[in-house]
């Protein structure tokens, strides 16, 4: 705490030396030169260097603590083979006479951050070697290793990687849930491969979670810059320990238009509890309710006595759910969970996808004009369902959740991850990468929602399906 004070201190110094110096050089600017007078008698420096310290007060730096920081983030460098379509197909003797290659090499540059010397432990982010079919990691000390691959959450845009090195220089994890708008932070990543960088800013927000394109949200929000090629990075407070890993920077021109101030970071307790469940099982388990709620609009809030248009309501609780256990209602508002708000069904859905199964939650929900304190035990979520275990016309089809990049984008249903060749499903016209977005007898938001709403038989069976751009009805024979 007191090397915190001490160094928020030398940053406030700083700001106003800054200040200082730069209206110093704007007054020699503007008026002639005057005959010297008396001064006291200046710091002895050699050539190129500065004093040590300034009438007494030591110079303001970062240095000391980024000296114990600096080796531990990492340059990541990936390496895909992709291959190059042409429109005469793979004609050899087209590619031959127009000198066109059936593959090529795609290459691109994030950071890293080790988390556990002893075991070589890197996280980073999951967009920065997804498909890639090779990784390398490039040390502070010039050392080259290639990674190995331990697991991703693409939903939450995670990774972890193993190197197989000595001597290695881990950062401790701080407790994010601590981190308060204005706290100071510093974000170190090799941004557009120029090499290891250091930028500093404040917290300037906590919890955000209204990213346009991303998955599951809580990020910290911060002014210092992060531009490409820092997705990975650390986030760091000036203790020196990790309280984020840089993920996105927000710019409605795009991001090679630069920083504006507004960049973001994965929270290092979410990224703690995402590498524990990678490291345990490989993969990643999510909590839910076992409901389907809807925003809360003025006019539902107008009907309930609410006094804001804010909240989650209940349309649906799924037999056997964690939701209807604890003793929700249809009707109920959800308007926080665990002190956090829920302003929105989306809210609520992103809540409850940060949390593991078994994970203990308390509600606040209005109910007939009172409010509420409910506890549930969150359910595991469904991540993959095969077709034939939900209806025999299906046979043949595996179903996925959602990526909540897509839902980001509006959509909700389950996304058809396979379908067996000649199998039931095919033959009815279901392909891999279709999106069911309802059945004839409603929608649903999830895959418990669909296995629930086919739980009871169905005759005729017909799917809404999202083909690329095109919507259309697939009758299940």
């Amino acid at each position: 705490m007191k090397t915190a004070t001490r160094t928020l201190l030398a940053l406030t110094a700083a700001a106003a030396f800054g200040g200082f110096a730069a209206t110093s050089l704007n007054l020699m600017m503007d008026r002639p030169a005057q005959a010297a007078t008396t001064t006291p008698a200046a710091t002895p420096m050699t050539s190129g260097t500065l004093p040590p310290a300034t009438a007494s007060t030591p110079m303001p730096s970062l240095a000391p603590m980024l000296k114990r920081v600096l080796p531990a983030v990492v340059s990541v460098n990936t390496r895909q083979v992709v291959r190059v379509n042409t429109p005469f197909g793979d004609d050899p003797i087209f590619r031959r006479l127009f000198g066109i290659p059936a593959e090529r090499i795609a290459q691109s540059l994030g950071s890293g951050v080790i988390v556990d010397a002893a075991r070589g432990l890197v996280l980073t982010n999951n967009h920065v070697i997804e498909d890639a079919d090779e990784v390398q990691v490039t040390l502070a000390d010039g050392r080259t290793l290639n990674a190995q691959f331990v697991g991703s959450d693409p939903d939450t845009d995670i990774a972890l990687m193993r190197i197989p090195a000595q001597h290695l220089t881990a950062l401790p994890l701080a407790d994010s849930d601590r981190l308060q708008v204005g706290d100071f932070v510093v974000a170190i990543g090799n941004p557009f491969g120029v090499g290891q960088t250091v930028t500093s800013g404040i917290v300037s927000a906590v919890g955000r979670n209204n990213l346009p394109g991303a998955g599951y949200q809580n990020f910290i929000q911060t002014d210092a810059s992060i531009n490409p090629g820092n997705s990975g990075g650390a986030l760091v407070n000036l203790n020196g320990e990790l309280v984020g890993i840089n993920t996105a920077s927000f710019n409605p021109r795009g991001s090679m238009a630069g920083n504006i101030g507004l960049g973001f970071a994965i929270p290092s307790n979410l990224a703690r509890r995402i590498m524990e469940q990678l490291l345990t099982s490989g993969v990643v388990r999510r909590g839910t309710l076992g409901v389907e709620a809807q925003d809360v609009d003025a006019r539902i809030a107008q009907a309930l006595g609410l006094p804001a248009a804010r909240g989650a309501i209940i349309t649906r609780i799924y037999p056997g759910s964690a939701g209807g256990a604890a003793g929700l209602r249809v009707g109920d508002v959800i308007v926080a969970a665990n002190g956090q708000p829920i302003d929105s069904a989306e809210a609520l859905r992103n809540f409850q996808g940060l949390q593991a199964p078994a994970t203990s939650v308390t509600l606040e929900v209005r109910r007939d004009g009172r409010t509420l304190q409910i506890r549930s035990q969150l359910q595991e979520a469904l991540k993959q369902l095969d077709g034939a275990t939900i209806d025999p016309r299906l046979a043949g089809a595996r179903f996925a959740d959602l990526p909540e990049s897509l839902r980001r984008q509006g959509l909700n249903g389950v996304l058809v991850e396979a379908v067996q060749r000649g199998s039931r499903a095919a033959m009815n016209g279901l392909q891999p990468g279709d999106v069911v977005l309802a059945t004839n007898d409603g929608d649903f938001s999830d895959l418990t929602g669909f296995r629930a709403l086919l739980s009871r038989p169905t005759s005729p069976l017909v799917l809404r399906v999202l083909r690329g751009n095109v919507n259309g009805q697939l009758l299940m024979r």
